[in-house]
């Protein structure tokens, strides 16, 4: 069962989704081959911090972020990814590491990768490492509001 509360924010705004349940896998890459999903429509969730706030940014499972680019289009002091203590209490029902890409759930700001925006569609953790979801790009762009970059 996905993260309860996104699937009833899906469900509020009747967006269309699919859960797919896969062998556990703990990395992006991993997670895509397990439901065998192409890394190109793979959402990979990252936690970073923003001049010291957390934020996601949410890139292709085979692509790192790049936090010097992050710090370049947020006019940001500094970038730097959040480690996992820092984080791992923040995100209720959901496994660390396997965050939806829904930061509007938590108070976080959200930005995409340019790539993803090119697709149909993106597949996603769905709050643990043997579940996934999918929905349309364009929905997630609406309920989300990323900044892409």
């Amino acid at each position: 069962m996905p993260v309860k509360s996104l699937k009833e924010f899906l469900d509020k705004h009747h967006v269309k989704y699919v859960v797919m349940m896969h062998s556990p896998a703990f990395t992006a890459p991993e997670v895509a081959a397990s439901a065998h999903v192409s890394g190109r429509i793979m959402a990979k969730t990252v936690v970073v911090k923003i001049d010291g706030r957390m934020a996601f940014v949410v890139v292709p499972a085979n692509d790192r972020v790049d936090l010097a680019h992050v710090r370049d289009v947020t006019g940001a002091n500094s970038v730097d990814l959040a480690g996992e203590m820092e984080f791992r209490d923040k995100f209720a029902g959901c496994e660390v590491g396997a965050m939806p890409p829904f930061g509007n759930l938590y108070d976080l700001p959200v930005f995409v990768a340019e790539p993803l925006t090119q697709v149909d569609h993106i597949v996603f953790n769905a709050g643990s490492h043997a579940e996934l979801m999918q929905v349309a790009y364009e929905d997630f762009a609406r309920l989300v509001q990323p900044r892409v970059v």
